[in-house]
């Protein structure tokens, strides 16, 4: 079984920008939970363009699933979370001038810098996972990093012309086989969505997918609980 979490940034991302109140994300991760999924995603960004404090400190009380934080690998981040205490911490690459995520993390590039965060995240009793590219060396660093879980970054498998598009599932099945010899958890988002999950969904290794725009996109037409059910009935979970 693959568990679904449903990235949430997105609600918040239509509240500020009107600068207003709503729509609230906090209230949203209550629907997303109802309607079956297994976690709640967020990312706090260092510019806070969508997710902001608050939402952070009040999901923390009302998530009653996973509760998984994305964030950069700072001091102001590690302090926050440790204050908070999510379920799960992703490291993630973050530049302020990107729409989204756009790659994995270096964990092989910066070994000492992820090193120290996952260690004293993990010190708090919080779940560690690197968001990485599929590769062997990513893998293994975040395995000397003394992560849990790793996220591969699906984005190359989403974005792939037909053509190439089974190479990169090789990649990912590959990278998750490594990862599980290894003995970490695998996980795996970016660019999912309705018509391409599936594939994804039944890689046996894979034991969680984030998944956020698509749904938030599909509930403008069809309300959220519909769109995270139609969600894990194309991972073939309904």
């Amino acid at each position: 079984m693959t568990r679904l979490h449903v990235n949430v940034d997105h609600v918040a991302t239509l509240r500020q920008a009107r600068g207003i109140n709503y729509p609230d994300p906090v209230p949203a991760a209550s629907i997303c939970e109802m309607a079956g999924a297994q976690g709640i995603t967020i990312h706090l960004r260092e510019d806070r363009r969508h997710i902001i404090d608050r939402d952070l400190e009040i999901m923390r009380k009302v998530v009653t699933t996973v509760l998984n934080l994305e964030m950069a690998a700072t001091d102001e981040m590690i302090g926050i979370a440790r204050a908070v205490h999510p379920d799960i911490c992703t490291l993630v690459p973050e530049k302020r001038e990107e729409r989204t995520t756009e790659g994995g993390l270096s964990v092989a590039g910066d070994l000492d810098t992820v090193t120290a965060a996952v260690r004293s995240l993990k010190e708090a009793d919080i779940s560690v996972s690197l968001f990485i590219d599929p590769s062997r060396k990513e893998i293994e660093a975040s395995r000397e990093a003394g992560a849990d879980i790793v996220e591969l970054h699906t984005g190359d498998y989403c974005e792939a012309p037909a053509a190439e598009r089974a190479r990169q599932m090789d990649r990912l099945i590959e990278a998750a086989t490594i990862a599980t010899d290894l003995g970490l958890r695998v996980a795996a988002g970016h660019g999912l969505h309705y018509h391409n999950v599936a594939p994804v969904a039944r890689i046996p290794e894979i034991e969680e997918l984030n998944i956020g725009h698509s749904i938030i996109a599909r509930a403008v037409f069809t309300g959220l609980e519909n769109a995270v059910r139609q969600m894990l009935e194309a991972m073939g979970e309904l």
